[in-house]
């Protein structure tokens, strides 16, 4: 089979010019996003995955969710309000309040942050978590808060992930517990160097080959099935796609890349999919194949087919969750100022942090201590 070459969709030049004000404004927004993550870790991580999580693991992760969901609710924020990118969706219109597995292509380092357009229109915006490479647990602020909402770190060595992937995913089977676990299966971004040698691999081993996608990895994703099956409504095939480039990290805080992102959405049943590995492997290099597909047809149209309309952020709800945030972290910041025992606290959250994060440590409620001790004790009794 002959090995295509990759599609582009990409324009050299940015949808917007990088001026002196973008470069300020988008500092400043840099700024804020930076120092309010750090305020809102430092004062409230202890309390929600401490304390509370000594008495309970749900109304710990509730109360985490709701932190978690009031500081991400800045970047739809940025992207929408202020940059002024158009969100557009297509596909199956999906239900609120579902607890779900979204698989999503890897177009570029920003995929994941577009997600939190969707989830915060689903009222589902602080239970989203992540399954993502290792290093980023290193990132100083932010990797702390990868840890704190359990984030799934991935080696991308199956031997080692495999059992650390399945312990994280039983506790998360609770379904009580909302959850949207994202999951990217082609395990990092796409580039056309990358392209080609997954197209290499696929050719020489019998598999479709793709030109807009990676050939996706199977066994995390098969992992993530097999565990929280009888826990999870469905699936969420999401398929990304930008006008007028793929932005990165910088483009997004500047606002001068993307003009539009596209989200072509397929809700899919978990009776769909097949129960052994091997089926259940087949159908998700299908579901990337039809990925391909889509992605050809929208490089040719410029959109999806079957647009929906999903609600327009609400710019006075948008601008409410700002203005808490930042009253939150006027408030810490002016009590740090002033008392020295809340400068002591803060100090001592950031080594909590730090070394909970370095050594992957969550503690785990009073009561399971309780009932391991009394166990224990009535089998010295019966022995």
């Amino acid at each position: 089979m002959d090995v295509g070459k990759p599609l582009k969709s990409e324009n050299d030049l940015k949808h917007r010019p990088l001026t002196p004000f973008r470069i300020l404004r988008g500092l400043i927004c840099l700024m804020v996003l930076l120092s309010t993550a750090f305020m809102f870790l430092v004062f409230f991580a202890p309390l929600a995955a401490v304390l509370l999580r000594a008495c309970s693991i749900h109304h710990s992760r509730k109360a985490a969710s709701l932190l978690f969901g009031l500081w991400l609710a800045l970047w739809p924020f940025l992207f929408e309000k202020i940059n002024k990118t158009k969100v557009i969706f297509s596909g199956d219109h999906v239900p609120a309040g579902e607890r779900v597995l979204l698989i999503a292509n890897h177009r570029t380092e920003v995929d994941w942050m577009y997600l939190w357009d969707l989830a915060l229109r689903k009222g589902c915006l602080g239970y989203i978590k992540y399954i993502l490479k290792n290093s980023l647990m290193k990132l100083p602020i932010f990797g702390w808060g990868f840890h704190i909402f359990e984030f799934i770190p991935l080696e991308r060595k199956w031997e080692t992930d495999e059992p650390i992937m399945h312990q994280m995913l039983l506790t998360l089977t609770n379904r009580q517990d909302p959850l949207w676990l994202a999951l990217f299966p082609e395990g990092t971004d796409f580039t056309e160097q990358k392209c080609r040698k997954s197209q290499n691999f696929a050719a020489e081993n019998g598999f479709p080959v793709l030109n807009n996608v990676l050939l996706p990895k199977t066994k995390g994703f098969y992992a993530c099935l097999d565990t929280l099956r009888s826990s999870l409504d469905a699936v969420y095939d999401l398929t990304i796609a930008y006008k007028n480039s793929c932005p990165d990290l910088m483009d997004n805080v500047y606002g001068v890349d993307p003009s539009e992102v596209h989200i072509h959405i397929r809700r899919i049943p978990l009776k769909e999919i097949p129960i052994p590995e091997e089926e259940a492997s087949t159908w998700l290099v299908d579901a990337f194949q039809r990925k391909d597909e889509l992605l050809t047809n929208f490089i040719t149209d410029g959109h999806f087919s079957s647009q929906i309309t999903e609600a327009e952020l609400s710019t006075i709800k948008c601008l409410v969750n700002c203005i808490l945030v930042l009253t939150f972290t006027a408030i810490f910041i002016y009590l740090a100022f002033i008392f020295v025992w809340v400068r002591v606290y803060i100090a001592l959250s950031c080594v909590y942090l730090a070394s909970a994060t370095h050594f992957n440590f969550r503690p785990s409620p009073l009561l399971n201590f309780v009932e391991t001790w009394l166990c224990k004790d009535k089998c010295k009794k019966w022995s």
